[in-house]
């Protein structure tokens, strides 16, 4: 009994933190947000920023690199372990998940994986990437596509579920994204 009631305060305290969150993404001043962000413990590298309107879950697992820009309305999932690299470009309304059910259990048990995004990987606009993946190095999700499985470096992949459809033709990648927009 008390373990249960433990919980529940557990997950009411996190629910108030999300809410703080989410106002936290209405505000249109990046260095505000970045701040706020830092502060309830997102580890968010030097020169990067999150858009307007981010949903977060469980904040204590999100990793984020330098020179990274995340888009508006993206989704990012720290349930279990979320590393974004670095000169990471992920557009709006991206979804990033390490949690699911599984459907073939009575209960509808919950699972978690850790998802890690490696450098300089482009993310296209509404792309979902599920539970357990890794995109490699310099690696391109295409807009729209739904990532079940690794992707490997320098990959193309597009489609739903998402399969290669091409290879980046660039050797050394060593590109900086630029700054943030402030205000978006």
């Amino acid at each position: 009994m008390t373990k249960k009631i433990l919980n529940r305060i557990k997950t009411i305290w996190l629910e108030l933190i999300n809410l703080k969150l989410i106002c936290t993404g209405y505000v249109p001043i990046h260095h505000y947000r970045r701040f706020i962000y830092r502060l309830f413990g997102i580890k968010i590298g030097k020169g990067s920023t999150i858009h307007t309107r981010a949903v977060f879950y469980n904040i204590s697992n999100i990793k984020i690199g330098e020179d990274t820009i995340i888009g508006e309305g993206a989704v990012l999932d720290g349930r279990a372990n979320l590393t974004i690299g670095n000169h990471v470009d992920i557009a709006s309304e991206v979804m990033i998940y390490n949690g699911q059910h599984d459907i073939n259990d009575e209960n509808f048990k919950a699972t978690f994986a850790p998802v890690e995004i490696e450098d300089y990987v482009f993310m296209g606009p509404r792309a979902i990437i599920l539970p357990g993946v890794k995109v490699g190095r310099g690696a391109v999700i295409g807009a729209g596509a739904v990532v079940t499985k690794d992707v490997e470096e320098l990959s193309i992949v597009g489609g739903i579920p998402a399969k290669e459809i091409g290879n980046r033709k660039i050797g050394k990648l060593n590109y900086k994204l630029g700054r943030a927009a402030w205000f978006r």
